[in-house]
C-alpha cells in the first residue's frame, strides 16, 4: 500500500502496533514509581529538566498533575515519618507551594530512579543526579521518589486514580528494551 491508503483495523479490533512485536503496555519485567517535584523545584523551574531526564532515560510517563497537595493528603504520604521532630516542618513546607506528582513506567525504574534523583542530603549526591546538580540543603532537596516498589504502588494509589494513570505502547519500546 502507499502513503495515505493505509488499512485501519475494524473499530472493535485492537491495534497492534508496529515496533517490535506485540508486547503490552507495561511488560512483567517493567515497573512504576512515584516521583515528585516539590515546591522548590516547582519555583526553580525545574520540571521541564526532570521530566527530560526520566524521559531520556528512557522511562515512560504514565501520569502527571500539577497540585497544592492538601495537609491531609501530605500528611497520609509521610505518615511513616510522623513521629520525627522535622515532620510537621516537612508537611508546612510540601503544603508551601505547587508540587507535580507524576508517575514513571520503566523496568526498575524504582531503583534507577533513586540513582537518578541522588543521595536525600544534596551534599552526598553526585554530580550528574538531580539533587548533587541543583540541590544545596536537605530540607530544599527539589524531589521525592518512591524507595520500594512496594511504597511506589502506596503513593501511586495516593496521590492517583487508576483512571489518571493512562497504559499505552510507547512508539520507542522497541529501542529501549530487547
Amino acid at each position: 500500500m502507499g502513503m495515505g491508503a493505509s488499512a485501519s483495523p475494524a473499530p472493535d479490533t485492537p491495534r497492534r502496533e508496529a515496533v517490535r512485536g506485540s508486547e503490552p503496555a507495561m511488560a512483567s519485567t517493567e515497573e512504576r514509581t512515584f516521583i515528585a517535584i516539590k515546591p522548590d523545584g516547582v519555583q526553580r523551574a525545574l520540571v521541564g529538566e526532570i521530566i527530560k531526564r526520566f524521559e531520556q532515560k528512557g522511562f515512560k510517563l504514565v501520569g502527571m498533575k500539577l497540585l497544592h497537595a492538601s495537609e491531609e493528603l501530605l500528611r497520609n504520604h509521610y505518615d511513616d515519618l510522623k513521629d520525627r521532630p522535622f515532620f510537621p516542618g516537612l508537611v508546612k513546607y510540601m503544603h508551601s507551594g505547587p508540587i507535580v506528582a507524576m508517575v514513571w513506567e520503566g523496568l526498575n525504574v524504582v531503583k534507577t530512579g533513586r540513582v537518578m534523583l541522588g543521595e536525600t542530603n544534596p551534599a552526598d549526591s553526585k554530580p550528574g543526579t538531580i539533587r548533587g546538580d541543583f540541590c544545596v540543603q536537605v530540607g530544599r532537596n527539589i524531589i521525592h521518589g518512591s524507595d520500594s516498589v512496594e511504597s511506589a504502588n502506596t503513593e501511586i494509589n495516593l496521590w492517583f486514580t487508576p483512571e489518571e494513570l493512562v497504559s499505552y505502547k510507547s512508539c520507542v519500546h522497541g529501542w529501549i528494551y530487547d
